[in-house]
C-alpha cells in the first residue's frame, strides 16, 4: 500500500485534482482551543479533498461527529480519536493515522529485510515467496537485489514454470516485489491506479523493471531476463494477502497461462499515500482504486481461479499442491 511513494499507491497524489473543502461554521469546534480546532481542520480537509470514497461520505455529518469527539481537546494529540473515527467513516478500511511518536513506522527501516526467496520443486517447477515489504530506499533495494538473485539462480538451474506465493505478502511497498517478480510477469502493462475524477496511471514492465506511466520504480541493477520468456504461473494467496500483496495479485490477473489458488484476499486492492500533518503526523490516506491489465476495477477481495480450503493437518499444503498439479499439466512442464 512511502516518501516516493513505495507504499501501493506509489505517486499518484501529485496527479489528484484538488478540491476545496468547507471551511468550518463558527459552532464546529467551539469548545475546542484554536490549535486543535485547526489542527483537526487539517486533517478533516484532506480527507474531503483526497479521499478515494468522498463523493460517497456525508461530510456535513462526519465533520459534526469529529468536532464533537474531540469535545474540548486543547492540543493536537487530543485530537486523534476524532481523527480516526472520522478515518473510519470513509469506509475504505484502508486509511490509517500515525500520531507523531509512531510516524516512523511509515518509511522507518526494519532491522532485518525479510526477503524474497526462490528454490527449485519437483518436476522443475520455480517456487518464488515475496513477503511483505516496508521501509526505506535501502530496505526496498535490498529486498530487490536479493529477490531478483534468488530468481536467478533458480532459474538457472531450470524452471519451467512458476509458483508465485503471495500468502505471506501483507502489505507495504508494492513496487520491491513487482521489481522481483518483473522477469516472471514479463514485459507489458500489468495495472494501474484511478483516481475518483477518473484520472488513470499505468503499471507496466519494461525490461523486467516496475514503471508507474512512464517512471521507473525500481533500478534495472540485477534483472537477469528467464530462460524462458513465458513461463506458465501459479499465485498463491490467502485471506491475509493485502494491501501491495493485492496489488501484485492483480498484475498477474489476465496474464497468458496463468491460474491463481487459495483463498480470497483481505480485501483492500487500493492505493495509498502518506501525508504530513503540521506536527509530524502521517495521515496514511487510501486515494485510488486499481485495475488490472484488461481494466478492470477490483474493489473487495480478489478470489482465486481455484478456492482451496486450509489445511485441516500440519504439515500439508494443499494449495502448492493444487498449483503444482495444474503446473504440471503445462505444455512446458511435460517436455
Amino acid at each position: 500500500m512511502s516518501s516516493r511513494h513505495h507504499w501501493v499507491i506509489a505517486t499518484w497524489a501529485a496527479a489528484v485534482l484538488v478540491g476545496c473543502a468547507p471551511t468550518p461554521t463558527p459552532q464546529e469546534g467551539a469548545r475546542l482551543s484554536p490549535e486543535a480546532r485547526g489542527y483537526l481542520t487539517e486533517a478533516l480537509d484532506l480527507m474531503q479533498q483526497q479521499s478515494l470514497r468522498r463523493a460517497e461520505v456525508d461530510w456535513k455529518t462526519v465533520r459534526a461527529q469529529a468536532f464533537d469527539r474531540a469535545g474540548e481537546a486543547r492540543t493536537p494529540a487530543e485530537t486523534c480519536s476524532a481523527i480516526n473515527g472520522a478515518l473510519g467513516a470513509l469506509g475504505d478500511h484502508h486509511s490509517r493515522f500515525f500520531p507523531p511518536a509512531q510516524a516512523g513506522q511509515v518509511e522507518g527501516d526494519p532491522d532485518v529485510v525479510n526477503a524474497p526467496t526462490a528454490h527449485q520443486l519437483p518436476n522443475r517447477i520455480g517456487h518464488l515467496a515475496l513477503p511483505s515489504v516496508n521501509g526505506s530506499d535501502r530496505t526496498y533495494a535490498e529486498y530487490v537485489r536479493q529477490g531478483r538473485a534468488a530468481v536467478a539462480t533458480t532459474d538457472q538451474v531450470g524452471a519451467c514454470g512458476w509458483v508465485v506465493d503471495l500468502r505471506d505478502e501483507t502489505g507495504g511497498g508494492m513496487w520491491a516485489p513487482l521489481a522481483v517478480a518483473g522477469p516472471i510477469l514479463g514485459d507489458g502493462p500489468v495495472g494501474g491506479f484511478v483516481t475518483p475524477d477518473g484520472k488513470r496511471a499505468v503499471w507496466s514492465i519494461r525490461g523486467g523493471v516496475p514503471y508507474l506511466d512512464d517512471s521507473p520504480q525500481a533500478s534495472a541493477e540485477g534483472v537477469t531476463p528467464l530462460a524462458l520468456p513465458i513461463p506458465p504461473v501459479a499465485v498463491l494467496t490467502a485471506r491475509r494477502t493485502g494491501s501491495a500483496g493485492e496489488a501484485v495479485t492483480i498484475a498477474f490477473i489476465g496474464r497468458p497461462a496463468t491460474r491463481s489458488f487459495g483463498q480470497q484476499t483481505f480485501g483492500v486492492p487500493t492505493g495509498n499515500a502518506p501525508h504530513h500533518l503540521s506536527d509530524g503526523a502521517v495521515i496514511l490516506l487510501t486515494g485510488a482504486a486499481e485495475t488490472d491489465r484488461t481494466g478492470r476495477v477490483h474493489d473487495g477481495p480478489i478470489r482465486p481461479d481455484e478456492e482451496i480450503y486450509p489445511p485441516a493437518h500440519k504439515g500439508t499444503d494443499p494449495t502448492l499442491d493444487a498449483a503444482t498439479a495444474w503446473l504440471s499439466t503445462q505444455p512446458a512442464c511435460k517436455s
